[in-house]
């Protein structure tokens, strides 16, 4: 007898739907599975087989052919586990196909026929409801995951036995049910505030404006300085995720296994810090089958690069492109694929391999040539997508001595939010621009315009610091962002001003 029931395959963080076509035939009992299954899909021959006779079914004495559809797309992992051994149960008659349509199977297999999560199960969900599919048929562990998306039914099952029993009596389990904006609203924060931060005027400021229009921000210091515990509180001043940036945050998460055995949604700004001994895939994304690096893990967040000037130069090289148009394309020989890669990057470093170059206290003890080949590993066009660069000073004896507490993150991001607020009734003909930053020359043309005294300030500035045109643009957002914090529909003299002052690196070159 033949059989067909329905799984999704994953590509990229989007999922595509697999047909498992599984049919009994005379000949030597055997298992054969084709349709492009890698190993993991082919060693699924065994763990069903064990499965369905540890859970008391029956395996059948026959041939059992099975065609994962389409042929010429790739399966990878062990989620069709699921649906082969539904896909047996319906081919030799132990459960009622009349529901095999209806439903998107996924799930791995013990042996002892219980279910274990897999990865990318929000992705699949999201697909099942696009493709018209009334429910999906998952592990326990990945119902609340699969609940998220709304207008779907969701069915968690511990063990294979009772998947049989649901679809020979779908009265016997309710769907999962479960509100992601409620849950998303529910989230906590953590708990890093920015009223830890003593003295720092200036870089709080530059926080501040990089939270209110999604600038790029690097911090320079010397040790000790409050580089990393500036950066760190940049998520404590961001807007909260709206419900669709937290069900695409959450995909991300999902398709790269984060999710696995844990929460249901992210319910909070992504704050990734990778390791100064990264490799560039590991930042961008890749892989045989490509899955998405710390840019894409940090969409809608903070990429935080602590002690920047310790990254290979090929490896920072890596970010140029994603910098400037929000997602990475990766190629390999059987498929591309495209990650969304909207984030924020924050680094931090410090001035010179000793670290006190021009500190007030502690001398400087490297040579002209040392410190140009330490700054020399940060590439001009990188520099150029870095809006906000911010020289953090040592804190004087009073600041470090004082017991008093700074301005706490809550009332700083109140007034990120009434800029953001600002700048989405400005922008709301263009859906695409989310912040300031994301804004292209065309754009700065229209919102941008300058007084006569303005413009000549700005060029005087781009005459002695030999600025290229992507940093004027840059200099132009930041001052766009300077003037919604300032509640302000007009660019004037002083935000400019402001705004040239942030191209620190600039100077000191």
């Amino acid at each position: 007898m033949l059989s067909r029931i329905w799984s999704a395959a994953i590509v990229g963080i989007n999922a595509v739907k697999v047909g498992v076509e599984v049919d009994l035939s005379g000949g030597l009992p055997t298992i054969v599975v084709v349709g492009l299954p890698d190993t993991a899909v082919q060693e699924s021959r065994e763990r069903t087989r064990a499965a369905l006779k540890n859970s008391g079914f029956p395996f059948p004495t026959r041939k059992v052919v099975i065609n994962l559809t389409p042929a010429d797309l790739r399966k990878e992992g062990p989620s069709f586990d699921l649906p082969i051994s539904v896909g047996i149960l319906a081919a030799t008659e132990q459960v009622k196909p009349d529901l095999l349509d209806d439903f998107l199977f996924m799930g791995e297999l013990s042996l002892d026929g219980s279910l274990r999560p897999v990865t990318g199960v929000l992705a699949i969900a999201a697909a099942a409801r696009s493709l018209g599919f009334k429910g999906v048929i998952v592990p326990e562990d990945n119902a609340r995951e699969a609940a998220v998306v709304p207008a779907i039914a969701v069915y968690g099952f511990k063990h294979l036995s009772d998947i049989a029993d649901f679809l020979n009596d779908t009265t016997s389990r309710q769907p999962h049910q479960l509100d992601g904006k409620a849950e998303l609203a529910n989230g906590h924060a953590g708990a890093l505030d920015l009223r830890d931060v003593k003295g720092q005027a200036q870089a709080r400021r530059a926080l501040e404006i990089a939270a209110a229009g999604g600038h790029n921000l690097i911090f320079v210091g010397p040790p000790g300085s409050g580089k990393t515990m500036l950066a760190r509180r940049l998520p404590s001043i961001l807007p909260p995720l709206s419900f669709e940036e937290a069900l695409e945050v959450t995909r991300i998460h999902s398709v790269a296994g984060l999710l696995k055995e844990k929460g249901s949604l992210v319910t909070h700004r992504p704050f990734r810090s990778p390791h100064h001994s990264a490799s560039g895939p590991s930042l961008v994304g890749g892989g045989s089958f490509p899955k998405p690096g710390e840019i894409s893990l940090a969409h809608r967040g903070v990429l935080f690069l602590d002690e920047m000037t310790e990254f290979k130069r090929d490896v920072l090289e890596f970010l140029r492109q994603p910098l400037e148009d929000g997602y990475v394309t990766i190629t390999r020989t059987r498929q591309s694929v495209e990650f969304p890669a909207q984030f924020t990057l924050v680094a931090s470093t410090n001035p010179c391999p000793c670290g006190y170059y021009g500190d007030s206290v502690q001398p400087c003890t490297c040579s002209p040539r040392s410190r140009e080949q330490y700054w020399a590993r940060l590439s001009g066009p990188l520099m150029d997508r870095i809006d906000l660069q911010v020289v953090v000073g040592r804190l004087k004896p009073e600041e470090m001595t004082r017991i008093s507490e700074g301005e706490p993150s809550e009332k700083v991001r109140m007034r990120v939010e009434v800029a953001r607020d600002r700048t989405r009734d400005r922008l709301h003909s263009e859906p695409s621009l989310q912040c300031n930053a994301d804004m292209q020359s065309r754009h700065l043309r229209h919102w941008c315009p300058l007084d006569d005294a303005t413009q000549t300030l700005l060029e005087g500035a781009v005459r002695k610091l030999g600025l290229s045109a992507r940093a004027t643009d840059r200099i132009l957002k930041v001052a766009r962002t300077i003037a919604d914090l300032d509640n302000s529909d007009t660019l004037q003299a002083p935000h400019v001003a402001e705004a040239i002052q942030y191209r620190t690196i600039d100077r000191m070159q």
